[in-house]
């Protein structure tokens, strides 16, 4: 029998994934602070949560999908979250947040008996729902490995081992987020300009992804780009990674003037960087 699994935030790519859970046999226990988007969940068989540690069983698993630092501090020290979790309890953070938050959480949940690991998830939400995920994670080697039929369950094409030291996943997370956007970037201006001098741009986008750029990301970026169905400045999240990695390159002492250049363009400034 499979066991029951928490999940906690329900936004564009967390109900997708905690749907596949579903499909996959996995009795489910969902909680997100906007009560109303656990509902199609619910109509699936999901039980929802009135609090984030309702969501959690004695020694079971928890999954987080949220946004920021602050919304998942908030629900690790939210009310008999780690009491409930407990001994042999495992919390899956599957969000993008900055490395030190990671090892500050693991030493927490240490201190509680349980074990925090983390799988931030690449992929969009059409990725999750074709169950084309990639994930790399980071935590106990035995919590892992009791963790990988759970992670293929929820979507995972591909699981991606980095070491038991909390924050190394999350560090590959914001390097990826960081090429990603750098590459959708560059993908709006090279376009712009292959429009503005009467270029067809999808006809360029055609050309470069079959030859000299045949990735997923110029692929996917450069159809949606050169279609003008999706820019990087129509999401939030593209600045609030590109701030966290040049955190992160700031506490390693290693110099990112790119990062901070692609910052201040996010952000709409001109300010120089150091």
């Amino acid at each position: 029998m499979r066991e029951n699994i928490g999940f906690i935030g329900l936004g564009l790519l967390g109900l997708p994934v905690a749907a596949n859970l579903l499909q996959a046999g996995y009795a489910l226990t969902v909680y997100n602070r906007t009560a109303d988007k656990a509902e199609p969940l619910v109509a699936q068989g999901a039980v929802q949560a009135a609090r984030p540690a309702d969501a959690v069983t004695a020694g079971g698993i928890v999954v987080t999908l949220v946004w920021d630092d602050e919304a998942l501090e908030s629900v690790v020290r939210s009310e008999d979250f780690l009491e409930r979790l407990g001994p042999g309890g495992i919390h899956v953070s599957m969000s993008t947040v900055s490395p030190d938050t990671g090892r500050k959480l693991a030493d927490l949940h240490a201190r509680h008996g349980s074990v925090y690991v983390e799988a931030p998830v690449f992929g969009r939400p059409e990725a999750a729902a074709a169950r084309q995920l990639w994930i790399p994670v980071a935590g106990p080697q035995e919590a892992k490995e009791r963790l990988r039929p759970v992670l293929e369950a929820m979507g995972a094409r591909g699981i991606f081992d980095f070491g038991e030291e909390a924050g190394t996943a999350v560090l590959v997370k914001l390097i990826g987020n960081f090429l990603i956007v750098s590459a959708a970037r560059s993908l709006e201006e090279a376009l712009g300009i292959a429009e503005r001098s009467g270029v067809d741009p999808k006809a360029a986008v055609d050309m470069l992804t079959s030859t000299l750029f045949p990735a997923p990301i110029y692929q996917t970026y450069g159809q949606m780009i050169a279609e003008k169905t999706a820019t990087i400045s129509q999401s939030k999240i593209p600045q609030k990674d590109v701030g966290l990695f040049l955190a992160a390159a700031q506490n390693a002492q290693f110099p990112a003037p790119l990062a901070g250049l692609l910052l201040d363009m996010l952000e709409g400034g001109d300010r120089s960087r150091q």
